[in-house]
């Protein structure tokens, strides 16, 4: 059992639009997609960002073709920043969307699937597809994301069929 005491979430913007981001499950992942795509000459908004998560909240993400890296949200954002500035996606933009969502509730608790697309506008590689794994609780009238575990689509881990089109 996973008890959440009150003092691990992030304080709560009184704004309509995050309010209605995390009205739901599938809202909150929906808008965590939306908040990390960005046009040219703009940058995540990353207060924001951080207040979709627990503060404890962990993040797992494909490292290299072997090895996966835990990261706490503050090494999750440093972790994107280091992404964006490395590759200079500050001037061509990023985008991540959602291809499919399979999202499966249980009171307070919800498990969301993702197959998602991430590219660089105008860039010469293809989009890379991924699938995210995110757990959320809902406590305190809204939905937060306790984790996200993150794979690579690759010929080795093909799209799972509950995720295909």
């Amino acid at each position: 059992m996973l008890a959440i005491p009150r003092s691990t979430f992030s304080e709560t913007v009184e704004d309509t639009t995050f309010h209605s981001a995390t009205a739901s499950a599938d809202t909150l992942v929906e808008a965590l997609y939306s908040a990390v795509t960005f046009q040219p000459g703009s940058l995540p908004d990353w207060s924001y960002v951080r207040s979709m998560f627990l503060n404890d909240a962990r993040i797992v993400l494909r490292v290299t073709r072997d090895s996966t890296a835990v990261l706490s949200l503050d090494a999750f954002v440093e972790d994107f920043v280091r992404f964006i500035h490395r590759s200079r996606v500050d001037t061509s933009g990023f985008c991540e969307k959602i291809v499919t969502m399979k999202t499966l509730i249980l009171g307070n608790i919800a498990n969301v699937l993702v197959l998602y697309e991430a590219s660089i506008p105008r860039s010469p590689l293809p989009p890379q597809l991924g699938v995210d794994s995110f757990h959320l609780v809902k406590q305190h009238g809204r939905w937060w994301i306790v984790s996200i575990v993150n794979e690579i689509v690759s010929q080795d881990r093909p799209i799972p069929p509950e995720l295909r089109r």
